[in-house]
């Protein structure tokens, strides 16, 4: 991901040795009610229509309806797009769109020397200024002269365009984010006619809403082109980025993930039922599987958390792949159930979407800090499989692959997203169905023991018991959160029977490693003098900080775990392999706790908990530190 125009503050504002950009990141900032995401996600679905990679970074305020015009009401929308490859959200916006003072004063920092600043003087008056702490204009007090600044009333113009409709004043700046939006899409030579169907779609039973929407589209698609006589502003195009050939479409990680447990449910020739609760940022699950239903999806809101995963593991009991989800909050409630579900040893899958904690948190922001709570976070030995997303695209093969893991097993798995991965999107190409392995389940039917009787904790080479469908001809078995003896599932407090039952519930999970890809050198050499360990989302800032080093000549390698317990077979040897190990994870150090712990590695922290993911540059600076 390149993330800018590196060639000075003239690369976006038609300075006359202006080059082509590669890539560029634009960041849509205003008040929570302003549509910013509405008007990012619409300007990311022209972006891929236009063949360029791209990352978004939705930012928005955890306040339902924060008051308008605040500083911590502000909603943000980043894309960084581009004909080169895009791995991350960018560290620097290239271009803001400020639709008000608070907007402007919280993210024109971030914006890099040089930028362009685009804002509505429509919403700089005294009273607006007041919320955002502006004690003078900063359009007008030379503050802002380190960037560019294209400044005019986008309110004004939005009235005019949208005047013919005959709407209501407060209506009519409805339709402000398209006006920007038709200005985004002139500047960056899209086509209009996707969005304007999408319009034509969204206000079908309204037509007057979708007319007057269309005719702010095209008033800002205008005034690009007239501004471009004048003023700074310039057209630029984004070349397509080469991609094998194939169908390509733009996904966020809670889709991705979705449609992961879709197909994983199918490879298994499951029926899948949902059980779930509303959280942010984990309901978007919720959102798309209920849409899923042909596909065997059968989907529960439930009453709470705890409700929700005893219904899963209910689900999985009598014979249907059993999901549920959460945040880290969510996940704490469905505690005692995780662990009934390791007693049970069923099948059942948990989501978890991070945010930032502890307690509620940040419930909007990003975070890694629930790694210790998915790894040890339960009473008594509980041990459960672990794997993490490491991009949106990404969680469709790891939503497969906790559901193969769960069904092979008999055992709960977590699956670890968070924040960034859920809202964030990118493309992905859709992958071909016939090139995932089938792993059907095959249910007992008959009586298993040697002498006719029935085990339901007999097990196989795999260390699973077998799974049985309550109903079963012959086959009535109890099962429940009460130690049992080893064999016959029968009530069993006695010491050898924990012992045995302990072990083989560790045995089976340790196994897994056995099943499960060696870990492989993302990128660089399999040893050297420098490690990045990463897993989760923060894989694009470390490949592209490592990526960039290695250009640089230094000698650092990357390495993304996705199987974080068991962790597999081959990693401790791999990290022994290199001088010194950092491990940039946002938390305060559990993944490094961790290796430590079971390798006897030196590894080092480089740890954020901003709710705001790593940038490139914070994770170049420490590769530069570590080899000073």
């Amino acid at each position: 991901m390149a993330t800018a125009l590196v060639d000075g503050p003239d690369a976006l504002t038609g300075g006359k040795d202006s080059p082509t950009p590669e890539a560029v990141v634009v960041r849509f900032a205003g008040d929570s009610g302003d549509g910013m995401q509405l008007t990012g996600g619409q300007f990311t679905l022209s972006t891929a229509l236009a063949g360029n990679d791209l990352s978004t970074f939705p930012d928005f305020p955890a306040e339902i309806r924060a008051p308008q015009g605040t500083l911590f009401g502000v909603s943000a929308f980043q894309i960084n797009f581009g004909s080169t490859e895009i791995e991350t959200a960018g560290d620097q916006p290239d271009v803001l769109v400020a639709m008000n003072p608070a907007a402007l004063k919280t993210n024109v920092t971030a914006l890099k020397t040089g930028g362009l600043i685009i804002a509505d003087t429509g919403e700089f008056n005294k009273r607006n200024l007041e919320k955002a702490k502006y004690e003078v204009n900063p359009l007008e007090d030379g503050s802002l002269e380190k960037w560019q600044l294209l400044a005019f009333d986008i309110s004004a113009l939005t009235l005019e365009a949208v005047k013919p409709f005959g709407l209501g004043n407060k209506e009519a700046l409805r339709c402000k984010n398209m006006w920007t939006l038709g200005l985004a899409l002139w500047m960056f030579d899209r086509d209009r006619q996707p969005l304007i169907d999408w319009l034509n779609g969204k206000f079908k039973k309204a037509p007057l809403l979708a007319e007057a929407n269309i005719a702010a589209l095209n008033a800002g698609h205008a005034y690009g082109e007239t501004a471009e006589l004048s003023g700074p502003l310039k057209q630029y195009h984004i070349a397509p980025v080469e991609s094998a050939p194939g169908l390509y479409r733009t996904v966020t990680g809670a889709e991705s993930i979705s449609y992961g447990l879709v197909a994983g449910a199918q490879l298994a020739s499951l029926p899948m039922f949902f059980g779930g609760y509303p959280i942010t940022p984990a309901s978007s699950i919720l959102h798309n599987l209920a849409k899923l239903k042909e596909f065997g999806v059968t989907t529960f809101q439930a009453e709470d958390e705890i409700a929700a995963i005893a219904s899963a593991i209910g689900a999985s009991y009598a014979g249907h792949l059993g999901v549920t989800s959460s945040s880290g909050p969510g996940i704490a409630l469905k505690g005692e159930a995780m662990g009934l579900a390791v007693m049970t040893e069923l099948p059942l899958v948990i989501v978890n979407s991070q945010r930032g904690g502890p307690s509620t948190g940040l419930p909007t922001k990003t975070e890694q800090s629930d790694l210790y709570q998915a790894v040890y976070g339960r009473n008594g030995d509980a041990p459960i499989p672990v794997i993490a997303a490491r991009s949106p695209s990404d969680a469709f093969d790891c939503a497969i692959e906790a559901c193969r893991i769960a069904v092979q097993y008999m055992t709960p798995v977590i699956l670890l997203t968070d924040g960034y991965i859920a809202n964030a999107a990118e493309p992905w190409k859709v992958p071909d169905p016939a090139s995932y392995t089938p792993f059907p389940v095959t249910f007992l039917e008959e009586r298993n023991g040697p002498n006719g009787e029935l085990l339901p904790f007999a097990r196989d080479e795999k260390g699973a018991r077998p799974w049985i469908k309550p109903g079963t001809p012959g086959l009535m078995h109890r099962i429940g959160g009460i130690e049992k003896n080893p064999g016959t599932g029968n009530i069993d407090y006695s010491p050898a029977s924990h012992q045995s039952m302990t072990d083989a519930r560790k045995a089976k999970v340790d196994g897994i490693a056995r099943s499960i890809p060696a870990q492989e050198v993302t990128l660089g050499e399999n040893t050297g003098k420098l490690a990045l360990v990463g897993w989760g989302s923060t894989f694009g800032p470390i490949h592209q900080a490592v990526r960039r080093a290695r250009k640089n000549g230094l000698d650092v390698s990357h390495i993304h775990i996705r199987h974080i317990w068991p962790l597999p077979e081959n990693l401790g040897d791999l990290l022994r392999g290199y001088d010194k190990i950092i491990v940039p994870e946002m938390n305060t150090g559990q993944l490094k706790t961790v290796l430590r712990d079971q390798y006897l590695v030196d590894a080092k922290p480089l740890n954020k908990t901003s709710g705001q993911p790593f940038t490139i540059a914070e994770i170049e600076a420490a590769i530069e530190a570590a080899l000073a």
